[in-house]
């Protein structure tokens, strides 16, 4: 691999150099071949040999650089104040095959000095749901870090009960958070114009060549933040613990606890047990990012020598919405294999509507409109739009027939090769539903992980149907099943 450890180049009282702690015999869970490709890690036979040693805290190769980041956050819109890598290690930062920085993460690797109140452990049940979302939401091609692979060992941790204790190695484009910047401004002001320039520099090069790089990189961060958040809208993913230490500068999802991907459609959705008031819900998500950027621009105003006012951090925020909507809108439009036009997006959000009305499944429901457009060569999306049609009352039949006429109108008057192409690589026939990883979790608790490899191959082509799906893969709850509750107890 080639290294690229240069966030120990930074000041210090931004980490703690340290070593993991070692968990009680390690053994594999599942390893992604497809990210260490990327990373260059195939082409090292000793890490191959040792990774499960690497990923349990036993053997830490030379060139690693283990350390644990100070940053603060918004937690559940109140300040929190001092936070960190609690119970994580930035291990080592690396050059992609492609060239690209990413970062190395062990998430579960023992105390930190930012642990607070926590055992800096992970336990089996979250670590498989990261792992599982993390390479489902990249094979979706939603910008996300995903992981290496992840073990578990004989250490017990105390949660709601005693659960195995286990490890992800995570891979992300950055580790640094809305959350470090609001460190600093509260912490150590005088590291902020350092921290920035590093932050342009390393994360977004191009903004070097504006006549204001900060203001640029500010807006890129806005921009990359609101097409994130219109992607996950887009495939009903809520991340269900929107504070601002869970939000990366690059736009990229990180830190997966409760989260969920929608199945009965129902915006007010809230997945994250937690959650009494409903903040996170999915319906939220676009508003929330941008209280979470409101409350971090602020912190910038020190820099007034590199242009930043208070009207110019407002213009930087200004441009949240309209992209957040172009963005949205458009992917939308492309979900129902029509031109971005106002008649298509009547059509989407009376389509949405549909579903909320009557409680369908979101993603079954998008793909079941290839086997209204080509039935003949979709057989699978024609038997997904007759149980969709079977959970109809007749009121409801009748606004689906009124809605489906205009909607085939709207088709013909398409060129259809590309309404087809649109409807397949814009709605997934899988998501990684609770009911799923539930499945993966109870057999690997068991000490059988073949569900989890089925469920990494599985979501690895999303978008194609596949021999090795079973009916739970693609069935929903029943319409007024309470939702599985899923905590931040990880």
């Amino acid at each position: 691999m080639r290294y690229h450890n240069t966030y120990k180049n930074l000041d210090t009282r931004l980490y703690t150099r340290q070593l993991p702690t070692p968990l009680d015999n390690p053994r594999a869970g599942h390893f992604n071949l497809q990210v260490a490709e990327q990373l260059g890690w195939l082409d090292d036979t000793d890490l191959m040999a040792r990774w499960v040693e690497i990923l349990g805290g036993h053997y830490v190769p030379d060139k690693f650089a283990p350390l644990s980041m100070a940053y603060a956050g918004h937690q559940f819109g109140q300040w929190a104040g001092q936070l960190g890598d609690g119970r994580g290690l930035l291990m080592a930062q690396v050059l992609n095959k492609d060239g690209q920085l990413q970062d190395l993460h062990l998430k579960g690797s023992g105390l930190t000095p930012y642990s607070r109140m926590g055992d800096g452990r992970a336990v089996l049940r979250s670590t498989i749901r990261e792992y599982l979302c993390g390479h489902a939401l990249t094979q979706l091609g939603i910008a996300s870090s995903n992981a290496l692979g992840f073990i578990v060992s004989d250490t017990p941790v105390r949660r709601e009960r005693i659960e195995s204790g286990a490890a992800l190695m995570r891979v992300a484009d950055s580790h640094i958070r809305l959350g470090h910047v609001e460190w600093i401004a509260s912490f150590a002001p005088d590291l902020l114009g350092e921290f920035t320039d590093y932050m342009i520099d390393t994360y977004y090069p191009e903004c070097r060549n504006s006549e204001k790089p900060v203001l640029a990189f500010l807006q890129a961060v806005v921009e990359r933040t609101a097409r994130m958040i219109a992607d996950w809208q887009l495939i009903g993913f809520a991340h269900g613990v929107m504070n601002t230490d869970n939000l990366s500068i690059t736009g990229s999802t990180l830190d997966f606890g409760p989260f969920g991907f929608m199945e009965r459609f129902n915006p007010a959705w809230i997945n994250n047990h937690s959650d009494h008031s409903g903040r996170y819900a999915y319906q939220n998500q676009p508003a929330i990012g941008h209280w979470n950027l409101n409350n971090w621009l602020p912190n910038f105003m020190r820099l007034t020598q590199a242009g930043v006012t208070r009207d110019s951090l407002a213009d930087c925020l200004e441009v949240y919405e309209p992209v957040f909507m172009q963005h949205y809108q458009q992917g939308l439009c492309r979900k129902l294999g029509l031109p971005h036009q106002s008649e298509s997006l009547i059509l989407a959000f009376e389509f949405l509507t549909f579903l909320e009305d009557n409680l369908l499944d979101y993603t079954n429901s998008f793909r079941a409109l290839l086997g209204l457009v080509s039935a003949e060569t979709y057989s699978y999306e024609q038997q997904l739009l007759l149980t969709m049609l079977a959970e109809l009352n007749e009121d409801a039949k009748q606004v689906w027939q009124n809605w489906q006429t205009r909607y085939m109108t709207q088709i013909q008057s398409s060129n259809q090769e590309q309404v087809v192409l649109d409807l397949q690589s814009n709605n997934p026939v899988y998501i990684l539903r609770n009911d799923m990883a539930q499945c993966a979790i109870d057999a690997a608790e068991q000490g059988q992980f073949e569900e989890v490899a089925r469920l990494f191959d599985l979501l690895n082509t999303p978008y194609i149907v596949q021999t090795i799906a079973t009916d739970l893969d693609s069935r929903p709850p029943a319409p007024h099943a309470r939702p599985l509750p899923i905590s931040c107890s990880s």
